[in-house]
């Protein structure tokens, strides 16, 4: 199991921590931001493939702003899955 970290830019949120097997998110813990909605997309990831979240999350805006904490966990795995290749 690898343990992946991002900083999101553009939102709330401080910090990203992923633990990830093979292709799989196996949890995700969003520090700082709406505790409710960390809380509701962390169920939501959980045991997800990574091309799946990167799918269902990439491009979600929050109110004007052009990013969103969604939109940035589908933008940290990109990385890790670049980092990784």
């Amino acid at each position: 199991m690898e343990i992946f970290e991002y900083s999101p830019k553009g939102v709330c949120s401080s910090k990203m921590v992923f633990k990830i097997e093979g292709d799989t998110i196996i949890d995700i813990k969003v520090i700082g931001g709406c505790p409710g909605n960390s809380l509701g997309v962390r169920a939501l990831v959980q045991n997800q493939k990574i091309d799946d979240v990167i799918d269902k999350l990439d491009g979600i805006r929050c109110g004007f702003k052009s990013t969103s904490c969604p939109d940035q966990i589908s933008l940290a795995l990109k990385e890790y899955k670049q980092k990784r290749d």
